[in-house]
């Protein structure tokens, strides 16, 4: 999936997709959430899946079915990249 459509897809899904990880100032071609304004479906301190800071199940599958993963940048900003 491209980098656009996914990230309507997950604004579409109620993630607030702030801008690419360009906009961000890290480069790449990624994609730069914020983790902090959706703790239901992201929150680092909050909850675990497995052994991990909390990510919704149901974005992670989306994402990852789709050639891309998630990465926490910090506590509230998360970055998805290409696989």
């Amino acid at each position: 999936m491209k980098r656009s459509d996914l990230m309507q897809e997950l604004r579409n899904k109620g993630v607030r997709v702030c801008g690419t990880t360009k906009e961000f100032g890290i480069g790449g071609k990624g994609i730069w959430i914020s983790a902090e304004s959706t703790p239901n479906l992201f929150n680092y301190y909050g909850g675990t899946y497995g052994y991990h800071a909390y990510i919704d199940p149901k974005l992670e599958k989306l994402v990852s079915k789709n050639g891309w993963y998630f990465e926490w940048y910090d506590a509230g900003t998360m970055m998805v990249w290409k696989d």
